[in-house]
């Protein structure tokens, strides 16, 4: 008996090593998509933890359908589920931005709540020529006083304002389709390690500074056949290097 519970154990075990895989990616502030550091990322079901480094890399064990949270203060936890693409590019939402703008006339200043933080308007700065989706604040021109906020309130709710994202993020992505059509391809990934003889993690290493590297324009707009040549480029460059800079090995 003792035998067949020692051996049904090893299997579970076993089916569980062989079924993980390594999850990784870059996570990016969704406002200015700068790398955030120190984000902590959690298997919900293993509890297993890895925290970002400063370019937004994490890298963690994780079984398909697994639950991945993302962490950071000031900003909204985001759940990912394990799926079949392994490399993950994650943007957080910064809690503070999804407030709404508001201005406080109070002679003889002016005051700004923007982003979370109040602060004083410079007098001589230039004026916005259009209010929409700002609300405003002032003193009544009234005997008795009291205080008049103008603005579309509509467009602050939480139904608009998820719409407008939405829609921005939507054309975002749309604008990136041809880099996502190549680094989230598989096979792509799998003809460049082999054409370039790359381990995964050197290929994740080169990843993360081929994004880095173009940063300023993010590949909106690129072609698919654009962003391949690039990327095949970029590592015809850097692999005699890589076993220096990135030696996993």
């Amino acid at each position: 008996m003792r035998a067949v519970l020692t051996f049904f154990f090893a299997f579970i075990l076993t089916h569980q090593l062989v079924g993980q895989a390594t999850y990784s990616g870059n996570v990016v502030d969704a406002f200015d998509k700068k790398y955030l550091e120190s984000v902590l990322v959690v298997n919900i079901e293993t509890g297993e933890k890895a925290f970002t480094n400063n370019r937004g890399y994490f890298s963690l064990k994780a079984s398909f359908g697994d639950t991945l949270r993302l962490s950071f203060p000031g900003f909204l936890d985001t759940n990912l589920s394990a799926g079949e693409e392994r490399f993950l590019f994650v943007e957080l939402q910064d809690k503070a931005r999804l407030l709404p703008t508001f201005q406080v006339e109070a002679k003889p200043y002016s005051y700004r709540f923007k982003d979370g933080v109040l602060s004083k308007v410079d007098e001589n700065e230039a004026q916005p020529q259009s209010k929409k989706g700002e609300i405003s604040a002032g003193t009544l021109n009234s005997p008795n006083g009291g205080m008049a906020i103008y603005g579309v309130i509509s467009y602050f709710t939480k139904s608009a304002r998820q719409a407008r994202e939405y829609r921005e993020k939507q054309l975002w992505h749309s604008r990136r389709a041809g880099y996502y059509e190549i680094v989230e391809s598989d096979s792509v990934r799998k003809n460049l390690m082999v054409k370039h003889q790359l381990d995964r993690e050197i290929w994740d290493a080169l990843i993360i500074e081929y994004n880095q590297l173009n940063r300023s324009h993010q590949f909106l707009d690129w072609s698919s056949e654009q962003v391949y040549a690039s990327l095949n480029a970029f590592i015809e460059r850097a692999r005699p290097y890589s076993k220096s800079r990135f030696p996993f090995e």
